[in-house]
């Protein structure tokens, strides 16, 4: 970038020869290669119109120059970069002669400015023009504009062009295809074009790795990492932010260690997207450690890496550290944008204070944040979690002219938090008819509001129109949901049915929802089978030993309740301990079961007999058939005598 002194300067020195040429003479101050050069760095300050348009006058003034295609290029690209495609419109039409640089120009120009309609309509005069034809520059030019699913269609007409003149052996067309079909979800036609590149270089690479990432074959991205570098071609750091990609999505911490090792013995882990990008997979990974130890040992920190942290924190339930960080953020006087805003959001639970998240909201709505829809939507989750339905409400209302789909999965996803499934429902229906098209999470929180109020045949129905209508792959998390639905309605026969049937193997929420169900509805036959899918799955989980003990206890099985608390013990597995928690005057007040840690203990256990006796009054019978305690094992007989 070129200071705006330095034109100063240069206009100084030569305006004066370029506006006040004697019409006879022959020759320039500068040459024709000059000139270009001068153009192109107007350009690309994108701030000294005028200037370009002086050199403009004086060419127009000097006939010399009126069959120089160079220069009227130069001109050319100098309208179209600095946004001036009026100008570049009437300089291309008054030209002498074109070209195919002439007619790249004036397309990207267009192209830049989203302008697709008029771009793509110079680009047909392009093709039927019989004086003027493409090269590779225009085809990598139109395809680089082609980046979103709608224009698909046109990637396969562009390759069409590209067979038929020759140019599928030329790296870069080839290159900008692979792109722009993995931009548009064709990760099919990427694949094929991949392999049939004779010659690919690190770009070619690049694309490969990066598309496949992008598009979540994290898997099948990590292996062409590798067959790259098995190769001739060597990785450049774009490469090396994709694989990381990759590693995030998978989960990856090995791999992504190993990456890690490569980029510093290269001295790459200091550019600032690496090191985003480390901090980022070691957070989706769980290793909050070394995401924190990078973060701390950066030189330095932009928005990215601040936002990349406090994501990590509220995924890895770390929240009160994320809190820590945001604070100190603030403390600093470090300008805090719309995607921190997001970030912290994201910590909200039923845990976290309810003002604190009023005070984040009085910041947003101070500095204008509040039409971001990755902060609405924030809002909204964060209103919901702390139980303030009424907010998300509110929230939701307000930005009716900027919702996308990701606002009304939010509202949905409240509602079904809520248990209020029939307005969830409604609320899809409404999504559909401002013809926003539901997604993958759309429907996970359709599932959830249907096993909530026992809405069984409609869940299904969400299933099949999911897959069959929307062409949208349910994953493991849907399944799960609809087995939770299913267990929850007690038809959990039908529950074990579906999973045995399932095009995917079974992981642990599927069995934790079936076993879930289960230990609601008492089944021990169904449940000592779900209970033993779930420890093979998950070794250390507590889980299926307390709910069978749930289910044993609810049938009055004392023995083999007691035995499952055994085995628990005896292979060393704990139980978490469960905690409640209320908020009074800005602060959060946790309890876990017989909890006398508290400093008015005496106080809260005082008011806690008055309200059990007034309850006792009006009939209250206390459920004791899910009470699990710790007990020692000569002592098992004599406590299920008394619980007896």
């Amino acid at each position: 970038m070129y200071p705006t002194w330095f034109f100063r300067k240069i206009t100084t020195k030569f305006l004066p020869s370029l506006t006040c040429l004697n019409p006879s003479s022959s020759h320039f101050i500068l040459n024709p290669q000059q000139l270009c050069r001068l153009l192109s760095i107007s350009g690309k300050q994108g701030t000294n119109f005028k200037f370009g348009s002086s050199i403009h006058c004086s060419i127009i003034k000097n006939p010399h120059f009126d069959n120089s295609i160079n220069i009227f290029n130069s001109l050319l690209f100098f309208y179209s970069i600095c946004g001036h495609l009026r100008h570049a419109c009437k300089l291309f039409d008054e030209m002498p002669m074109r070209d195919a640089v002439s007619w790249n120009i004036i397309i990207s120009g267009f192209f830049t400015k989203g302008l697709f309609t008029v771009g793509f309509s110079y680009f047909k005069l392009l093709l039927c023009n019989s004086f003027a034809g493409f090269d590779r520059g225009t085809l990598t030019t139109v395809l680089s504009a082609c980046d979103e699913h709608k224009f698909l269609n046109v990637n396969k007409m562009i390759h069409t062009l590209v067979i038929v003149h020759g140019y599928e052996n030329e790296t870069a067309v080839c290159n900008a295809l692979i792109t722009a079909y993995f931009c548009c979800g064709c990760v099919s036609s990427g694949r094929k074009v991949f392999v049939q590149t004779n010659d690919g270089n690190v770009v070619t690479w690049t694309a490969m790795v990066s598309g496949l990432a992008r598009n979540e074959f994290y898997d099948e991205s990590l292996k062409v990492f590798v067959e790259m570098r098995r190769g001739l071609v060597s990785p450049n750091a774009l490469t090396y932010l994709s694989s990381l990609l990759a590693c995030s999505g998978l989960q990856a911490l090995i791999q992504g260690c190993q990456i890690h090792g490569i980029v510093l013995k290269l001295g790459m882990h200091l550019d600032l997207h690496i090191e985003s990008a480390l901090m980022d997979m070691y957070c989706k990974c769980g290793s909050m450690r070394d995401a924190w130890l990078i973060f701390e040992s950066a030189e330095f920190i932009d928005e990215v890496s601040m936002t990349v942290i406090l994501a990590g924190f509220a995924q890895n339930g770390c929240e009160e550290e994320a809190i820590q960080v945001f604070m100190r953020i603030v403390k600093e006087g470090i300008v805090i944008d719309a995607n921190m805003i997001a970030a912290i959001l994201g910590v909200f639970g039923g845990d976290t204070s309810l003002a604190f998240g009023k005070q984040i909201h009085s910041f947003v709505v101070k500095k204008g944040f509040g039409l971001n829809t990755f902060v609405s939507n924030g809002l909204i989750n964060m209103y919901s979690k702390c139980g303030e339905l009424g907010e998300s409400i509110k929230v939701f209302e307000s930005n009716g002219f900027s919702r996308n789909s990701v606002s009304w999965n939010s509202m949905i996803a409240a509602f079904a938090r809520h248990g209020n499934g029939s307005k969830a429902l409604e609320l899809y229906e409404e999504m559909r008819q401002e013809g926003i098209k539901p997604t993958e999470i759309t429907f996970l929180s359709l599932l959830h509001a249907c096993s909530h109020v026992g809405l069984v045949s409609k869940g299904m129905e969400f299933l099949e129109a999911m897959k069959n209508e929307y062409g949208i792959r349910p994953k493991k998390e849907h399944y799960a949901c609809v087995v939770d639905m299913l267990g929850r309605a007690g038809l959990l026969n039908e529950a074990l049915t579906f999973i045995k049937l399932l095009p995917v193997r079974p992981d642990v929420q599927v069995w934790q929802s079936l076993l879930g169900g289960c230990s609601f509805h008492g089944n021990s036959d169904v449940g000592t089978y779900a209970a033993a899918q779930l420890c093979a799955e998950e070794p250390d989980s507590p889980l299926p030993y307390i709910l069978m003990a749930n289910i044993y206890s609810s049938k009055g099985r004392w023995k083999e309740r007691a035995e499952s608390i055994r085995r628990m013990k005896k292979v060393g597995i704990a139980k978490d301990t469960g905690a409640s928690w209320i908020e009074v005057d800005k602060r959060v007040h946790s309890f876990v079961v017989d909890d006398r840690m508290h400093s008015q203990t005496e106080v809260i256990f005082d008011v806690l007999l008055v309200l059990f006796r007034h309850l006792t009054d009006e009939g209250y019978v206390p459920d004791k058939r899910f009470i699990l305690r710790y007990w020692h094992d000569d002592n098992d007989d004599d406590e299920q005598s008394n619980t007896k």
